[in-house]
């Protein structure tokens, strides 16, 4: 890997990696359901009304589901840059079937965003993607993205972060730790790809 290059892509186009991460899904389902279902319950829509959103990251769909579900009306253009998650995406998003489509997009590459995502949508979601981005591109995104709403449009984010204060740092752990008994033990027993 050179100097230059991002570590978290050569990870997430590993299909090791992306077969792991899609064989885990039915935890994260269960983990990060209610955050997801409150993600879609901020967003300012009725339950007939028709909209657009992309859920950006979206690897197998998970928070699109939690959309999707909630606003019948409602269509997703998930965007990922692992087509092994796409893949695996795929199958677990045949309940939405015509309400959705995945189109490639690699979030670490300023202003590369696909024809297939419209120049306005409604709303744009990330979940448990943009923390794997560098500082710099994080605020690229933000921008790219604010420029992609409708008016009146909403960005929601759910991603971890890590704070400076220790004190928050370990609240955060052992809040994360009850609802995932596993996460302390990968935290000090992770795969390379999972430190890295």
């Amino acid at each position: 890997m050179s100097q230059h290059q991002d570590p978290n892509a050569a990870i997430w186009q590993s299909g090791d990696m992306a077969v792991s991460w899609a064989a885990e899904a039915a935890e994260r389902e269960r983990s990060h359901a209610a955050p997801w279902k409150l993600m879609a319950a901020l967003l300012p829509f009725g339950p007939d009304d028709a909209f657009t959103f992309a859920d950006l990251g979206a690897g197998t769909g998970n928070c699109a589901r939690a959309v999707l579900s909630e606003f019948p009306r409602s269509t997703a253009i998930l965007a990922d840059f692992s087509a092994v998650m796409m893949g695996a995406g795929e199958e677990q998003m045949r309940p939405f079937e015509g309400r959705y489509r995945y189109v490639e997009f690699d979030l670490s590459k300023a202003g590369a965003w696909p024809d297939a995502i419209p120049a306005a949508v409604d709303a744009v979601l990330t979940s448990l993607c943009v923390h794997h981005l560098r500082d710099e591109r994080k605020a690229e995104l933000f921008g790219e993205v604010f420029a992609r709403l409708a008016p009146g449009g909403w960005y929601l984010n759910y991603d971890p972060v890590r704070p400076d204060d220790e004190v928050v740092t370990a609240a955060w752990q052992r809040a994360g730790d009850r609802g995932n008994p596993a996460a302390a033990h990968r935290r000090e027993h992770g795969t390379p790809d999972e430190k890295a």
